[in-house]
C-alpha cells in the first residue's frame, strides 16, 4: 500500500468513526479536588493539560481551575479519563452529547470527595 493510499484509508476511517467522546475528570492531587467533564473529544483534553504544563499557564484549562493552578502550580494536577463513549454508526451530534451528559451524571454521582462546579 503507498502512502497516499494508507493515508487516504486512514483519513476515511477517522471521518467514519471520529474522535473519541467521553467523560473526564481533572484532579488537583494535593487537595484530592475534582473538575468532572464530558468533551466530544478527549484527546483535545489531554493535549490542553500538556499544552498548560509545557507553558506553566494559566488558562489553556478550565478557569474554575485558575485559584489552584495559582496555589499548587500546574504539575499538581493530572488527567484521568472515566468513561468512553461507544459510538454507534449514524450517531448524530446531539445524540452524542446527550448520551455524554447522561454519562457524566452516573460518574457524578459515583465520585466521592469535593467537586468543582
Amino acid at each position: 500500500m503507498t502512502d497516499r493510499a494508507r493515508r487516504k484509508a486512514l483519513l476515511s476511517e477517522y471521518r467514519q468513526t471520529g474522535p473519541e467522546a467521553g467523560v473526564y475528570r481533572i484532579v488537583n492531587n494535593r487537595t484530592q479536588r475534582v473538575l468532572l467533564g464530558s468533551t466530544t473529544n478527549l484527546a483535545s483534553i489531554h493535549n490542553k493539560l500538556a499544552f498548560a504544563k509545557s507553558t506553566n499557564g494559566l488558562n489553556a484549562l478550565d478557569r474554575r481551575l485558575r485559584n489552584d493552578i495559582r496555589q499548587f502550580g500546574i504539575d499538581a494536577f493530572s488527567l484521568d479519563v472515566l468513561e468512553v463513549l461507544e459510538r454507534k454508526p449514524g450517531m448524530t451530534d446531539a445524540e452524542i452529547k446527550a448520551d455524554l451528559k447522561t454519562l457524566e451524571a452516573l460518574c457524578r454521582d459515583q465520585l466521592e470527595g469535593p467537586l468543582f462546579y
